[in-house]
């Protein structure tokens, strides 16, 4: 049990699926794993662990933004010994040729974000996935003819930002997407030594 997954010892896999919103949780243990059982509805972020093809896997909610996903990330590795982490969320597309309910799996991920600035002493840092991951979903997506892409994402702090035109310059140095908690699900990742990759959906285009 840690502070915000009121889960008992053993009840989370190793693999866990890291979506941000409960519902979506909820949605996925519903529809995807097999006998899955609710661990955790702590402050409504719900977390169930079932099977999928006999695999044990697990789903949590992490919230909105990096810090808050970042304390489920911390707990999960820490109270639960988890070894992979899979972010299935959305993103906003920053290109033309990137559509809506297109795959995009980050390869990596800026950030705007103050929590790495302060982590790392004012450096920067390439918060980058796991390869072993990140190979596997590439040959999974060729297997199954998935229209997926492939590249850097901005995990942003800001959703509404005073200036319209922000992303502009991201855009121009080939980032593909924005959303708000790869890179410190990288970040976090590499610090502990556990597996970590993000796959996201296209919902909002620029």
């Amino acid at each position: 049990m840690s502070i915000h997954i009121n889960a008992p010892e053993n009840a989370v896999a190793d693999t866990v699926l890291l979506p941000g919103d409960p519902k979506r949780a909820e949605f996925i243990a519903n529809k995807y794993l097999e006998d899955a059982k609710c661990y955790n509805e702590v402050r409504c972020a719900y977390g169930f662990t079932g099977t999928y093809k006999g695999k044990r896997v697990s789903v949590q909610a992490s919230g909105m933004g990096q810090p808050s996903a970042a304390i489920y990330i911390h707990e999960l590795i820490h109270s639960y010994k988890v070894k992979n982490i899979i972010r299935v969320g959305s993103c906003g597309s920053l290109r033309e040729d990137l559509k809506i309910r297109q795959l995009l799996v980050a390869i990596s991920a800026s950030t705007n974000s103050a929590m790495n600035a302060e982590r790392f002493r004012g450096m920067q840092y390439a918060a980058t996935a796991d390869a072993t991951l990140l190979f596997a979903c590439y040959e999974q997506c060729k297997k199954k003819n998935l229209d997926a892409r492939f590249g850097s994402v901005l995990s942003s702090d800001t959703f509404y930002d005073d200036d319209p035109h922000a992303w502009k310059i991201w855009a121009a140095h080939g980032v593909q997407g924005v959303e708000m908690e790869t890179a410190q699900l990288y970040t976090l990742a590499a610090k502990f030594s556990v597996r970590a990759l993000s796959i996201l959906t296209v919902s909002d285009t620029w």
